[in-house]
């Protein structure tokens, strides 16, 4: 089964759909509102499970290749002192290979060379969509991949679920130095995080409340373990990115809409960051609605295709998003006596 598909976005996400459409056939274009595409340098965390979806779509080898390993990450207290190991020699061990850590825009050239090589997929900038019934008259599939803000969802499924704020924000950055020290280390109402991004850097994130500023920041963190204060010192505050915490809600009942409609990544089930999923809840969904339409005959039809991508997705995207959320509160909160002895008890 093949058509004319439309996909609205060029996130991960989209980009990945569109590269997954292409090989299956179909006439592919993507129309994203912004002028140019994101290339901070945020890094991303994927999944084996999501890494084996890349080798599906073709982009598996040119991810690794600027991808490292993540091991050896602690949590700790602002003192420095070990609470637990993150889970991920667990995960290495059960897949047979570990997480891989990635800088956006090393992930986003992996994408778009795979899509340049076919050579007939038109990347449209500064297409704000407004009018999605006309997208949805004029092409067999529309995908939305436009993020927590999407337009696709707002039209094929209303307003009822949308961005929500959480109450803290996390700025993000890139230090020229690798810390030697990954993990994340948890204090009152707030925490920091390093991993690994590339050779001679270290990617790092805090979460503080809502209302900090660049310059209040420092503040947050100072008398907190080497070499959490010299990062922040070392990186400047001009590089320094804000993201608003903020998680889709309440969760939609359908990824679908309509037989032609299909949602993926944040416009499906915008999380917290706590997990480190949602690069990688993208990436599946992408690799699923993609397959699910390939393997679909023309006699059953596109709507059934798109019935078996939300069975799929659906449920186990939003639990991900829940146990993101909830993690969030756990990491934020304020009672973090109980908090740190219940994070000792975690299996190693």
């Amino acid at each position: 089964m093949t058509g004319t598909a439309v996909v609205v976005g060029a996130g991960v996400g989209g980009l990945a759909t569109a590269i997954g459409l292409r090989r299956a056939g179909w006439t592919v274009s993507i129309l994203e509102r912004r002028t140019e595409l994101e290339r901070y340098g945020t890094a991303f965390g994927i999944h084996p499970t999501a890494q084996a979806a890349l080798d599906r779509l073709g982009v598996g080898e040119a991810f690794r290749s600027r991808a490292v390993p993540y091991r050896g990450a602690r949590i700790r207290t602002p003192r420095g002192k070990v609470l637990a190991s993150l889970p991920l020699e667990r995960i290495e061990r059960k897949a047979g290979r570990p997480e891989l850590l990635v800088a956006r825009p090393y992930l986003i050239d992996a994408l778009l060379g795979e899509l340049d090589a076919f050579g007939d997929v038109p990347l449209k900038f500064g297409e704000n969509v407004r009018d999605v019934a006309a997208l949805v008259a004029g092409h067999d599939l529309v995908v939305g991949a436009d993020g927590i803000r999407s337009a696709v969802r707002a039209s094929r499924f209303g307003d009822r679920s949308g961005p929500r704020r959480i109450g803290t924000v996390a700025w993000i950055g890139i230090a020229d130095f690798e810390s030697g020290v990954y993990g994340e280390t948890w204090g009152k109402g707030r925490f920091f995080g390093m991993t690994p991004v590339e050779p001679g850097r270290t990617n790092w994130y805090a979460t503080v409340p809502e209302a900090t500023t660049a310059e209040e920041l420092r503040g947050h963190f100072e008398g907190w373990h080497d070499p959490v204060p010299r990062i922040l010192a070392e990186t400047a505050p001009s590089t320094w990115i804000r993201y608003e915490m903020r998680h889709l809600f309440p969760a939609l009942p359908t990824f679908v809409h309509g037989g032609k409609v299909a949602l993926v990544g944040d416009a499906a089930h915008a999380m917290t960051p706590n997990l480190g999923q949602g690069a990688c809840t993208a990436i599946l969904d992408a690799e699923a609605l993609t397959r699910a339409v390939s393997e679909h005959a023309p006699a059953t039809g596109l709507p059934s295709a798109l019935r078996a991508y939300d069975a799929e997705r659906r449920r186990s995207a939003q639990r991900v998003a829940f146990a993101s959320r909830n993690l969030h509160r756990f990491m934020a909160t304020e009672h973090t006596r109980m908090r740190d002895l219940l994070v000792r008890m975690m299996p190693t």
